[in-house]
């Protein structure tokens, strides 16, 4: 089970979960800063009004937005083939509608893309990651407004420009089919209906048909940015990138059965049926129907979708639950619904852990599209311990990951073309879903907590060794 010789090994962040530097360099208010700290069993909240005295953690996150000579050095030093990393739209643009680009802003992820190419590290870059402009927000509730289709182009204009023959590797959104669920609305679309008080992240007043316009709005964007990468420089590829749910039916009753069936095509398919065929499924109209939503087009549309499929397919891939028809509580931690899985562990987060889910989700994307895949977010979130000495024995996390890594590999030999592997939150960084440092991805362990304290040191995990052996090899040596 070899893997192909230019396979992309590396890791992926976010910049709204590790950049900090929130308000600096001209960069505006994105939906992300708004979003206060939180916990396991405790939300975060939505301040659409800043408070005093509050906690953001995205202020400073790991200061990355200063740090990040040094942080990919530390990834060179692993070996990375490839670093996947976000563009923070506000820093481009800090209101999201302006007509000219914030010089600092470009200035500086040209410098992060010129410390990555020093290395020999290709650039994955997400061009939208989890944080719209509260600008836009503001001004027309983000994506649920068709306006939106031009302010993403004009921002993608400015980057393919600059990075032209810098970058090769382009991502639209970031888990766009998070929006098929309530917690995608602010999260990756920027809506929000009360703009005067908080509310709570995991309990957001829910539209489902903003919600599924929004997509809308957000396929027509990503089908034209594509068009336009390749008119800008032909050697760009532009891939999608989702979350991929995998779930079983809980039972072999034939409910449970279709049951899942219907979740698989809600959540695993209904988006990237439309990025990667370039139309809707059979299945949108009465999904759609039942949902009460009525998709407003307008003539061209289905053109635009048809001319925009992405080059390549990438997902996230974390864990898998299980569907029923029966009325049982969702499963601890399971974001997009669904029941545990009774031949599953969990991880301290209540995600189950699920490796052959990775080899059934690769064989799966692949089937359906016949396009490349690239798994770009696999990773444990886990409580590390810093010991006496200084070292972090996260002997899990290597399981976790080479459980995966192996599943990956025969994948590969079922036949599946895979490009590459970007575990998640390569180096800790704030958790997306709960606002928190305690939930620890990282190869590199960072000296930074929930309550404030904490010198920002990097430390080197037992996992740091583990992947530097491992990519070295191949992905051949993973003991």
């Amino acid at each position: 089970m070899v893997l192909p010789e230019n396979f992309l090994w590396g890791g992926a962040t976010a910049a709204n979960q590790c950049e900090g530097a929130w308000d600096r360099d001209g960069k505006g208010v994105s939906v992300a800063d708004i979003c206060t700290g939180g916990k396991f069993g405790q939300s975060k909240r939505i301040t659409p009004v800043l408070e005093e005295g509050t906690f953001y953690p995205s202020r400073e996150a790991i200061q990355h937005y200063d740090r990040f000579r040094e942080d990919i050095k530390l990834f060179a030093e692993m070996g990375f083939k490839c670093y996947r990393f976000s563009i923070a739209w506000t820093r481009i643009f800090p209101n999201g509608d302006e007509a000219e680009p914030n010089e600092a802003g470009l200035r500086h992820y040209e410098e992060v893309i010129d410390e990555c190419r020093k290395y020999g590290i290709e650039p994955l870059i997400t061009i939208s990651h989890y944080e719209v402009p509260f600008g836009l927000t503001k001004k027309c509730n983000a994506w649920v407004s068709r306006e939106m289709i031009g302010y993403f182009l004009n921002y993608c204009r400015a980057i393919f420009t600059r990075y032209k023959g810098k970058v090769k590797y382009w991502l639209t959104f970031n888990e766009i089919n998070s929006s098929s669920a309530p917690i995608g609305a602010l999260l990756n679309q920027g809506i929000l209906n009360d703009l005067k008080n908080p509310t709570v992240f995991m309990d957001q007043p829910d539209i489902p048909q903003q919600r599924y316009q929004g997509l809308h709005h957000m396929f027509l964007a990503s089908a034209l940015a594509v068009q336009m990468a390749h008119e800008i420089d032909p050697n760009y590829r532009v891939g999608n990138m989702m979350i991929y749910s995998a779930s079983y039916p809980l039972t072999c009753n034939p409910d449970d059965v279709l049951v899942c069936q219907q979740y698989n095509n809600r959540y695993n398919y209904y988006c990237t049926d439309v990025q990667a065929r370039g139309e809707y499924s059979y299945f949108a109209k009465r999904m759609l129907k039942e949902l009460g939503v009525t998709l407003q087009m307008e003539p061209g549309d289905a053109e635009i979708l048809k001319k925009g499929t992405v080059d390549f397919i990438t997902f996230s891939y974390y864990m898998s639950s299980c569907q029923t028809a029966q009325n049982m509580e969702t499963g601890e931690g399971n974001l997009l619904g669904g029941v545990k899985n009774p031949y599953l562990k969990a991880s301290d987060w209540g995600w189950q852990i699920d490796p052959k889910g990775l080899r059934y989700a690769l064989n799966d994307l692949y089937g359906r599209y016949g396009k490349p895949l690239m798994v770009v977010e696999n990773g444990l979130g886990a409580k590390d311990t810093l010991e006496a000495d200084g070292t972090i024995n996260d002997d899990y996390r290597i399981d976790y990951l080479r459980q995966h890594i192996e599943q990956m590999k025969e994948a590969v030999e079922d036949g599946v073309d895979l490009m590459g592997y970007t575990p998640w939150g390569c180096i800790d960084l704030v958790s997306a879903s709960t606002g928190e440092y305690a939930k620890r991805y990282g190869f590199i362990y960072v000296r930074r907590y929930d309550d404030g304290t904490g010198d920002f040191a990097r430390l080197k995990k037992k996992s740091f060794y583990w992947y530097k052996k491992v990519i070295a090899t191949n992905g051949e040596d993973l003991d």
